[in-house]
Parts: structure tokens; sequence; C-alpha cells
């Protein structure tokens, strides 16, 4: 009797549990973790300046020129001195681009200095015949 229990018959049939409780629990291994990490503030600036906005920058260094603009304002230039500077040294040098630019080394790389920026900022006036943006530190200042 014991050998009519064992049969292949009946192992296959109690092999099916065991082979559909296996797949399930190997789901959840399947299963990728969600990526949590940031990229670092080199690789962010990197990319914001570089890929989405296609800025030229002396010598090629695009991150060694937001550290520049950091050491600008760490060392009390003015937001319309920075600016200026910017403008000269980096294309496209627009209003709106040089501000993206400031605003966006400043928040990568000295975030301590922002209000130090807005402070200085407030009541910029870009030189007649550009026009003003409203977003960045201007549009902080302005309230827009």
């Amino acid at each position: 009797m014991s050998r009519r229990y064992f049969s292949r018959r009946n192992c296959r049939h109690a092999a099916i549990p065991l082979a559909f409780a296996a797949a399930i629990s190997g789901v959840g291994l399947l299963v990728p973790a969600p990526a949590h990490a940031v990229p670092s503030p080199d690789v962010d600036y990197l990319y914001n300046v570089t890929v989405r906005r296609a800025y030229n920058f002396p010598n090629n260094d695009p991150i060694g020129y937001g550290h520049t603009i950091c050491d600008k304002v760490t060392g009390g230039e003015g937001f319309a001195q920075v600016m200026g500077d910017v403008k000269n040294d980096v294309t496209p040098n627009d209003e709106y681009s040089a501000n993206y630019l400031v605003s966006y080394a400043v928040s990568q790389y000295c975030p301590e200095q922002i209000w130090q920026l807005r402070n200085s900022a407030a009541g910029y006036q870009p030189p007649p015949g550009t026009e003003s943006p409203t977003s960045g530190l201007q549009g902080d200042v302005a309230g827009k």
C-alpha cells in the first residue's frame, strides 16, 4: 500500500503546490528596490548647465566656473557685478541665462550664500534694452 501512495502520479500532484509556493516566494526577490540616490552637486550642476542648457564656459570648465561664482559672492561682490562678469565670460550671455547660471551655481555650491546674494539683488535693474527675468533671484526679490 505504501508503494501506491508514492506513485509517480501522486508525486506529480504534490509537486505542483510546492512549485507554486516556491515561485510566489521568489517573486519578491525579482522586484528591484526603488533607487533613492541623489546625484552629487557636481553631477547635477554639470547636467543642468551643459546638457539641459548649453552654456559655453571659459576654459571649458563649468564646475570651476560655478565655484568662481561662489567665490565672488562669498567675497562680497554684489549681484550686479557677478551678473556683469557672467555675461562677459559665458555664452549665452543674455540677462535670463546669466541669472539662471548665477542662481544655480550658488544654490548648488554655496547655498549658505543665497541670502547674501538675494539681498544684493534687491533693486537690481538690468541694463537698458535687456528684458528682466521673473525667475531666479530677481523673481524672488520682486515677489514673482
